[in-house]
């Protein structure tokens, strides 16, 4: 049977090869139909791995992202393998098996390494172990029909050449990446962990050099101390806490704040052990929370706010907040006037039905929303870095989230009371008011559900006016985040504005002109050793790893200073849920090892200044452009020239940029 699918793929390729360029994609459906026959098959997998090559050069990726194997990104790859379009999923599959030829020696590609593809499936893998070990849901069954065999088939077959080992030290080490970022949101990172204590019983898997960095990860959650160390259960757990001195309780408690400042998780048993210390006293407490001793005055100080806290925010379901609640005690933001009040305020406050809906909708009813939402409120807080977007083009929004509860968490609570109860919030641009339930939709057309629960119900506010903003000053000149950002984020935010970015042909202007002064700004050696007090909203040209431009995004300037290794950095945040990306051209966003506090992300200044596109600053507080040097300026404009700028230089703009001395051309 797979001999006569196999001539039937044979012929399909050989048509296709013969068919010129603008004609192949009449021949691609019986090529796909060819393939999906044969992956169906036993030993299709290893049959069309053979044919690689051949299916490449016959055209089959010709005008896709698969043809360009060395920027393919692995969580895309997993998500094109999960995809409802059959033809999207034999896509991936062809992509895939190609990209084992090239692993295994048997393909030499021109275009990506054979170390590059065994990395990159590797990555796969650790991001779709699911596959490796379970059978189709029904939901799968459902929208995937036997494709869900097929990319399971897909999978084995990639990870017994790869190896399961190198699975899951890749999966590992991607945790303790993604960790080491602190975001809110860890739902995924659990479900990863949890999978893991599964597969760790099956003696088929072999655990490799991760065993170590595993056993940390899954005691974490399920077994951080003695007492829960064989996850007996939240009620048997709770009977044994009942039944110790003192002395154990402390025990109980240190042993779960180490983990949680450890890893950034929380498990549910630490969560059961804080409702129970209510009882026992502020200084068990203060233990469970590792606090340090602005954390301990915070809460002696606040002791029955906190404790109420506690009690409604935190539980089982709910156990990050503890993590949370934790580090919004160590900010000491609670002694900030008006903060205590609101949270007072927010515990008493009735939600919308609306509300109450979408946080049940996005969380389960359990906890009730308003508990969710208190949860929510406490991880915002106590981790201002931590506020991600999802899965949608909000950054502008959960930007603003961040930067209003890193410098003004008041007005951050006033904003959630507004939408929470209200449903509607009024912000004011120039002076006239913007409802957001006046106010035509926004960037996102559709309701976001994959963020936090402040996020979830803050948002859609946030973006339908901040594009109401842009609508109001569309007509004037220039780039509208001139006027949008300050009125937007708050008075902090710079009034001086610059933009390297013509608006009306989209090429690179004044070059020159905007480095030097972005490096009077904010380089401590050009601005008289200023630091940089307030967050500042800034712009980047996004590429990939091929330093070709992808897009426009929001950031936030955090600071500038050198690194342990007396490098200057810029150190900024990312709303994109994961800092650590790679930028082409050897800029690689580091989120770790460099300096970095958590939930920041940091380049070397020049490397920054090379993918800025906007920032605002304090036209009263100028330093000294005149003093950057001319081969500073070249380091920077070499990399603008070979990534988002090859094709926005007008003619002569490089020369004029560096003056008329000229400079050596970038290599």
């Amino acid at each position: 049977m797979l001999d006569r699918r196999l001539a039937a793929l044979d012929d399909a390729v050989a048509a296709m090869a013969q068919t010129r360029d603008f004609g192949k994609h009449l021949k691609l459906r019986l090529v796909l139909d060819s393939l999906r026959r044969v992956l169906v098959a036993p030993g299709g997998c290893a049959a069309v791995q053979a044919r690689a090559a051949a299916l490449e050069d016959a055209g089959l990726f010709l005008g896709t992202d698969w043809a360009s194997p060395e920027i393919l990104v692995p969580a895309l790859s997993g998500n094109s393998l999960h995809s409802a379009d059959a033809d999207t999923v034999l896509m991936e599959a062809a992509s895939g098996l190609r990209l084992l030829a090239v692993a295994t020696g048997d393909y030499e590609h021109p275009r990506i390494s054979a170390e590059d593809a065994h990395q990159f499936l590797s990555q796969v893998l650790a991001m779709n172990l699911e596959l490796l070990f379970t059978p189709p849901s029904e939901a799968e069954r459902t929208t995937q029909g036997r494709t869900a065999q097929l990319i399971r088939d897909l999978v084995g077959h990639i990870g017994a050449q790869v190896g399961y080992g190198s699975v899951l030290d890749r999966l590992v080490e991607e945790i303790w990446r993604i960790l080491r970022q602190r975001p809110i949101q860890v739902d995924g990172v659990q479900d990863m962990i949890t999978r893991i204590a599964v597969y760790r019983g099956d003696p088929d898997v072999d655990l490799g050099s991760a065993g170590q960095g595993v056993d940390r990860l899954i005691t974490s959650l399920f077994g951080t101390t003695e007492a829960c160390r064989e996850d007996p259960g939240l009620e048997v757990y709770r009977s044994r806490l009942e039944a110790m001195d003192a002395g154990g309780l402390q025990y109980e408690a240190a042993g779960f704040a180490r983990a949680m400042h450890d890893t950034g998780l929380v498990s549910p048993y630490h969560a059961e052990l804080l409702r129970f210390l209510i009882e026992e006293g502020d200084f068990l407490i203060a233990e469970a929370l590792g606090l340090s001793s602005t954390g301990r005055d915070c809460l002696l100080r606040f002791h029955d706010l906190v404790h109420r806290l506690i009690t409604e925010a935190v539980h089982p379901q709910t156990a990050q907040s503890v993590y949370g609640l934790a580090l919004l005690l160590d900010r000491g933001i609670l002694y900030e006037p008006a903060v205590a009040p609101a949270l007072w305020r927010q515990l008493g406050l009735v939600l919308s039905p609306h509300a109450q809906e979408r946080l049940a909708t996005a969380f389960g009813p359990v906890p009730a929303p308003p508990a969710r939402l208190l949860a929510g409120v406490l991880s915002v807080l106590g981790l201002p870095l931590g506020v991600g977007q999802g899965d949608n083009p909000t950054c502008q929004s959960a930007r603003a989230l961040s930067m209003w509860s890193y410098n003004d968490p008041d007005y951050l609570l006033q904003v959630l009371v507004w939408a929470a109860r209200d449903d509607e919030i009024t912000m004011h641009f120039e002076g006239q008011p913007i409802s957001s339930r006046d106010s035509a939709g926004g960037v996102a057309t559709t309701l976001p559900t994959d963020l936090d629960p402040v996020s979830l119900l803050v948002v859609p506010h946030l973006d339908r006016i901040y594009a109401e903003m842009g609508r109001r000053c569309a007509d004037r000149p220039g780039d509208p985040h001139r006027w949008v950002n300050p009125e937007f984020h708050g008075w902090w935010s710079g009034r001086g504005f610059r933009i390297n970015v013509d608006v009306g042909t989209g090429l690179l202007t004044d070059l020159d002109e905007f480095l030097r002064h972005f490096y009077a700004s904010y380089h401590p050696a050009y601005n008289g050793d200023q630091p940089v007090i307030h967050p500042q909203p800034a712009g980047v040209a996004v590429t990939d790893s091929g330093a070709r431009y992808v897009g426009w995004h929001a950031i936030t300037i955090l600071r500038a200073g050198p690194d342990p290794q007396d490098v200057m950095r810029v150190y900024f945040y990312n709303p994109n849920n994961d800092s650590g990306q790679d930028w082409g051209d050897g800029v690689v966003v580091s989120t770790a090892g460099h300096g970095e506090r958590f939930g920041e992300g940091s380049l070397p200044f020049d490397q920054f200044a090379s993918r800025l596109y906007i920032y605002h600053y304090d036209p009263f507080e100028r330093g000294d452009p005149d003093a950057v040097p001319a081969e500073e300026l070249d380091r920077v404009l070499g990399y603008i020239q070979r990534s988002w700028g090859a094709d926005r230089l007008p003619a002569g703009a490089l020369q004029a940029a560096r003056g008329p001395s000229g400079g050596p051309e970038p290599q």
